[in-house]
Order: C-alpha cells, then structure tokens, then sequence
C-alpha cells in the first residue's frame, strides 16, 4: 500500500455533535486504491466479457445456468485463492453448460453483533481497520480475476462500490436491506446485473418491488472516485431479478414458491427470471441439506423450467463452519461465519446443475 492515512483531529469543545464518536481516521480515496491496483485494459475487457455473459443468461439469450458459488464470507485470502483456483478449473470444464462467478464477499451484515467482513475487520481482531481492508478487499478480487473467474459480491455500505465494482461481474442485495431506499438506488446506479433477495421474514414482494424501483432513474448523495460528496444521477438499472433464499427457517425453492414468485413478476410485469439460493433459510445453513437442495432445484431445471436462471451455493474447501473466538489457531479454508459446503461436495452440486442444464436444452 502506497498511501497514507491519519487519525483526524477533533474539536474538543463541541458540545453538541459526535458525542459517542470516539475518534476520526481519514478514509482512503477510491481514487488512490484504484491507481495502487489498477485493473488496465486486459482485466477490464475480462470484465465486461463477464459481465455481457451474466446479462445474456439472465435474459435468456444464453441457456446456461448463473452459479454464483464460493464461501459465505470471506476471511483468509490465501483460502480464497486457494478456492479460486480449483473453481477456476471446473468452470472452464463445465462453461458449456454453466456460468460460473465466484461468490467473493466481504461485508457481513449482522442482525446484533459479530464479525462484520474482511473489509470492517480485516486483521480478525476487532481493530476494524477499514482503509487496510478495502485494500486487501480489491487486491483480493483482481488475483480472482487474473484465474478466469467472474465475480460476485454483496453490497452492504453504499460507498464501498466505488472501491471495488469495477472488479464485479454480478452483485447481490442482501434479505436485510431489500427493502432498503438507500440499496434500492445503490443498485440503479451499478454497472452490473444486481439480484434482490427476499426479505428474512420471506416476503417475496419486497424483492419484486426492489427490482421495480430499482430499474428507475435515482438521485442520491454519495462520493465520488475522489472521495467528494456529491449527487449521484442514477439511469436505473434493467439487470436486477429476484433471489429466493427462503425465510423464517421455511424455504422457497420447491416447484410452487417459484411459480408464486413468478407470477408476482407477471404481475409486476417484469422479466420471469430467478435466481435460487441453496443456502441460508432454504436450507437451514446446514451444508448437507444445501446439496440437496442444490439436486432439488436441478431436477426442476432438467423438468423444463427456463425460469430458474441462476443458482447460489456456499461452498469453501472445509464443510461447515468455526468460531472465530475458538481457542487455536483457525482451520484452513472453512468458514468463520454460516457454514459451507466442502469442496467435493461443491464439485457434485456442479457436475448436477450442469447435467440438469443439457437435460433442459435437450427437451428444448
């Protein structure tokens, strides 16, 4: 890292303003991370290469299946690329038939407390070093980059995308701020497909309604790549679809929930497409339920259903998941947050979407 940051002084007598503030760090530009690791001509062609081809399977021009599939959230960066390049090799073998993006997030919301992200947090010791994580976050996606992979990420703060959008080939609005104005308009304004889960009660509706507001022209206060405030004018954004992941511990992948949502966006008049999440409340974060419902959710591809456009699965290299606050040292390449799928599994759950896929192509 080539820049330097520094604690802000503050006005002690102020009475009345930052009062549990307990001290100001200047943040880094986007500006000065984006010239330390520039992408450059050859990883920006790659990502518009990705990005056209998430767009064309969501539109149906392309009868591929969206596999947005990688760790909950990631905390090691050797790990990850670890992941990556195994990944790297079963998505060229299986590109004939599936779309392959790595899930590379780094914000964790929380309904109370815990671990935030790598970007809020990226020592795993509370120090919550944000300008060191945003950095680690960018150099971490351009090394996933530089494997072949398309990319994708959950937008949780809305100035975050200015330091890493330009690397992501789909992004996703998590179940807690769908309904959010802010990560509404956020999304307008992204260069890339952008999926709406359903909230976490299970309502399908906030989602639909995110995807409507969401393809409209916005304006709202922001920064610029300098780090300026400024007003953003958004054009809306045409990409955006539905994610179902379930809610209150009841699912919504089977048969019947999807043709539900799908006649919500008939309704809504908005593009029948779907993108289903094996994970969370579908299958109760329990990793060997998610391959399940990742053969569930093929089977319904290979009976014929071209609605289901894309399929999220937390995978990493070690199922399940650990504490963070455990005594020792961490095990490698599984999850400090909800728990994953191990990589052989995550290797069958491939092979299976893509069989479903040709099975789908077959019966035209």
């Amino acid at each position: 890292m080539n820049f330097k940051v520094k604690e802000l002084p503050r006005q002690q007598s102020d009475r009345v303003r930052d009062r549990r503030i307990e001290r100001v760090v200047e943040l880094v530009s986007p500006a000065q991370i984006l010239e330390d690791l520039p992408l450059g001509p050859e990883r920006e062609d790659a990502v518009l290469r990705h990005r056209s081809e998430v767009a064309s399977v969501l539109d149906r021009e392309d009868d591929r299946l969206l596999v947005v599939v990688g760790p909950c959230s990631v905390h090691d960066p050797e790990a990850a690329l670890d992941y990556a390049g195994r990944l790297s090799e079963r998505a060229a073998d299986l590109k004939g038939d599936l779309c392959v993006a790595m899930r590379v997030y780094f914000e964790k919301p929380r309904t109370t407390t815990g671990w935030k992200g790598l970007i809020n947090d990226p020592h795993l010791d509370g120090s919550r070093d944000v300008n060191v994580g945003l950095h680690t976050a960018r150099k971490l996606l351009i090394e996933v980059l530089d494997r072949d992979l398309a990319i994708g990420c959950e937008f949780l703060d809305p100035i975050t995308p200015q330091y890493i959008s330009d690397v992501v080939a789909w992004g996703a609005i998590g179940a807690r701020t769908t309904e959010s104005q802010i990560h509404r308009q956020l999304a307008s304004g992204l260069s890339m497909p952008v999926g709406f889960k359903n909230g976490t009660a299970g309502s399908v509706k906030l989602a639909v309604d995110a995807v409507r507001a969401a393809a409209a022209p916005h304006a709202f206060a922001g920064v610029d790549v300098s780090g300026t405030p400024a007003i953003l004018y958004t054009k809306g954004n045409s990409d955006c679809h539905v994610i179902l992941r379930g809610g209150k511990k009841a699912p919504n992948y089977d048969a019947e929930s999807v043709e539900g949502t799908l006649e919500e966006l008939r309704a809504a008049e908005l593009p029948e497409r779907l993108v289903i999440d094996a994970s969370h409340d579908n299958s109760g974060k329990d990793p060997e339920v998610q391959a399940k419902v990742a053969s569930e959710i093929a089977d319904q591809i290979a009976a014929g259903n071209g609605a289901i456009v894309g399929v999220m699965m937390e995978s990493f290299l070690v199922a399940g998941r650990q504490d963070l606050e455990s005594d020792g040292e961490l095990v490698y390449g599984q999850s400090i947050t909800d728990a994953c799928m191990d990589w052989d599994a995550t290797v069958l759950a491939l092979d299976r979407l893509a069989a479903a896929v040709r099975k789908r192509r077959e019966a035209g």
